[in-house]
C-alpha cells in the first residue's frame, strides 16, 4: 500500500528510516536484553526460536488477522485501516516475518488518543497500526495459555471464561464469609507507569525465547505520536493494543501472589480490585503494607488520595455497590453509576441535540440494552421504576417540543384521543416543556404503551431478575 509507514530494515546495522523517529535504545544492532540485579545487560541473539516460530506460524497469524479484523478500530499513524490489511500482508507478509526473525522489525509509534473519564480527567489510549496490532495479537494468543496456568484465582480481568460479573459474584461470596471491610487500592495511571525493566524481568522467568522478549521490548519502546510529534515511551504499556491487557495481568500477578502469600482474600479486575479484611483496623494495616509492596518491588504508583478503607456497603466495584440482607451479600446499583446513567440519558433526550425521532430511538435502544445486560445482577426493581418514569417524562418533553406550532400540537393531541376543547386549551399553553411533560394531558395522550409501540425503550424493557453466570 502506497504511503505505508511500517519500516523493515534489511540490515542489522540500520539507522532509523527517514521520517521515522526511534527510541535511542534501539540504535545499532538489536540484542537480547536481560535484567540482572536491576540492570539491563545485553547478549548476542541465538539462532533458534521455537516460541517465536509458534507466534509466526501460519495458523496463529491467520487467527490473529481474523481477530483484528473482527475488532475493527481506528487506524494508527500510517493511516492504514483493517480493510487494507489483507492486501498489505499478501504483498509483504513473508518480508515482515523474516524481519521479526532477524530482529530488524521496528514497530511504529502508537497514535495517542485521549478520551474523557467520569471524573473529568482524560484517559490516554495508544492506537497501534493494524500490522502491529496483528503481531501483538499473535503474541498474546501464544503467551496467554502459558500464563493462564500461573494467574491467581482472584484475577478476573481480560481472561478467557471470566469477566466482571464473575468477579462481582466472587466478591459477594467473600463478604458472606465474614469479611465486611475492604481496601480499594487505586493504582495511579497504571497503564502509563508500568516499569519496563521490572516487566522484562518478570517475563524472563517464564519466556526463555530471547527473540520473543526482544520483540515485546520493542513494542514497549515503540514510542508515541502526539499532535504530530514523536515522544519516547520509557515506561507504560499503552492501552489500545491487544498485548497490553496480558502484560498488565502478568505484572499484577506479582501483586496477586503477594496477597495469596499473606492469606488475604481479594478480587481483582485489571487494575481495579478489593482486598477483604474482617475489621477496619486490619484493613488499615493491609493498606499500608501492600502500598509499600506496590511502590517498592513492583515499582508502581499508588494514588493515596483515592485508596481507601471502608465498610463493604460503602465500596464501589465495577460500577456496583454492595449491601447485606439476612446475612447474604447482595449487589445494588451504586449512586455514582446511577448519576452517570442519568447524564447519558439526559444527553440522548436533550431538546437541542439535533436528534430526530429515529436517531433518538436507536440511541436509547443501543445504550439501554448494553447497560442493562451488564447491570442486571443488581437488585434495582424500585430504582428502575423511578428512572424509567423520569426517562419517559424526558421523552414526552422531546416530543412536545418537536410539535412546535400551536396548530400542530392541537392536531396531534386530538389524534391521541384528547377532547377538542382540552386540546385547544393545552395547545395554546405558555407553560414550559418540562412542566407539560409531567402534566396529565401529555401522560394521557402519550401513555407508556403508546410510547413503546412507537419504538421508544427504557430500562424496564430489558431488565429482568438477576441471572448469575453459569459455572
Amino acid at each position: 500500500m502506497k504511503g505505508r509507514m511500517q519500516k523493515i530494515s534489511t540490515q542489522s546495522d540500520s539507522r532509523p528510516p527517514k521520517n521515522r523517529p526511534e527510541a535511542e535504545s534501539y540504535e545499532g544492532v538489536q540484542t537480547y536484553m536481560r535484567v540482572v540485579d536491576g540492570c539491563l545487560t545485553t547478549e548476542q541473539p541465538k539462532t533458534e526460536y521455537p516460541l517465536l516460530e509458534q507466534i509466526l506460524s501460519p495458523a496463529n497469524l491467520n487467527a490473529a488477522y481474523l481477530q483484528v479484523k473482527r475488532n475493527g478500530g481506528a487506524a494508527g499513524v500510517d493511516k492504514m485501516d483493517c480493510d487494507h490489511l489483507l492486501g498489505y500482508l499478501i504483498e509483504h507478509g513473508e518480508e515482515l516475518k523474516e524481519s521479526i526473525r532477524q530482529r530488524t522489525y521496528r514497530p511504529n509509534p502508537v497514535r495517542r488518543v485521549e478520551i474523557p473519564k467520569d471524573n473529568g480527567g482524560k484517559r490516554q489510549l495508544g492506537i497501534p497500526t493494524v500490522v502491529d496490532r496483528m503481531f501483538q495479537q499473535a503474541i498474546a494468543q501464544v503467551l496467554s495459555p502459558i500464563y493462564e496456568r500461573q494467574f491467581s484465582e482472584g484475577s478476573y480481568g481480560f481472561r478467557p471464561g471470566r469477566g466482571g460479573k464473575r468477579a462481582l459474584i466472587a466478591a459477594t461470596k467473600i463478604v458472606e464469609r465474614g469479611y465486611r471491610y475492604a481496601v480499594d487500592i487505586d493504582l495511579e495511571r497504571f497503564f502509563d507507569t508500568v516499569n519496563h525493566a521490572k516487566l522484562i524481568e518478570i517475563l524472563q522467568r517464564t519466556i526463555k525465547d530471547d527473540a520473543v522478549i526482544s520483540l515485546i521490548h520493542r513494542y514497549l519502546n515503540a514510542g508515541v505520536m502526539k499532535n504530530g510529534k514523536y515522544e519516547p515511551s520509557e515506561e507504560g504499556t499503552p492501552q489500545g493494543g491487544p498485548l497490553s491487557p496480558l502484560l498488565a495481568n502478568i505484572i499484577l500477578n506479582e501483586f496477586d501472589k503477594e496477597l495469596e502469600r499473606r492469606g488475604h482474600p481479594f478480587v481483582r479486575y485489571a487494575d481495579d480490585g478489593l482486598i477483604f479484611c474482617r475489621s477496619k483496623r486490619a484493613a488499615e494495616r493491609v493498606k499500608e503494607s501492600i502500598t509499600k509492596f506496590i511502590e517498592g518491588p513492583l515499582r508502581l504508583k499508588v494514588n493515596r488520595e483515592k485508596t481507601e478503607v471502608a465498610y463493604i456497603g460503602r465500596q464501589k466495584f465495577l460500577g456496583y455497590g454492595f449491601y447485606i440482607r439476612n446475612g447474604k451479600c447482595r449487589l445494588r446499583l451504586h449512586q455514582k453509576t446511577e448519576a452517570k446513567l442519568r447524564r447519558r440519558l439526559k444527553a440522548i433526550t436533550s431538546r437541542s441535540n439535533g436528534m430526530g425521532y429515529a436517531r433518538r430511538k436507536a440511541a436509547l435502544r443501543q445504550y439501554l440494552r448494553g447497560w442493562t445486560e451488564y447491570y442486571n445482577l443488581a437488585d434495582m426493581g424500585n430504582k428502575v421504576k423511578e428512572i424509567d418514569q423520569w426517562l419517559r417524562r424526558r421523552i414526552r418533553m422531546c416530543i412536545w417540543k418537536s410539535w412546535k406550532r400551536i396548530k400542530t400540537r392541537v392536531r396531534n393531541l386530538i389524534r391521541c384521543g384528547i377532547d377538542k376543547q382540552k386540546a385547544y386549551e393545552w395547545g395554546n399553553t405558555s407553560k414550559g416543556y418540562w412542566h407539560i411533560a409531567h402534566s396529565w394531558i401529555l401522560t394521557r395522550a402519550l401513555p407508556m404503551d403508546r410510547l413503546h409501540t412507537a419504538g421508544y425503550d427504557w430500562i424496564g424493557c430489558y431488565y429482568t431478575a438477576s441471572k448469575l453466570p453459569k459455572g
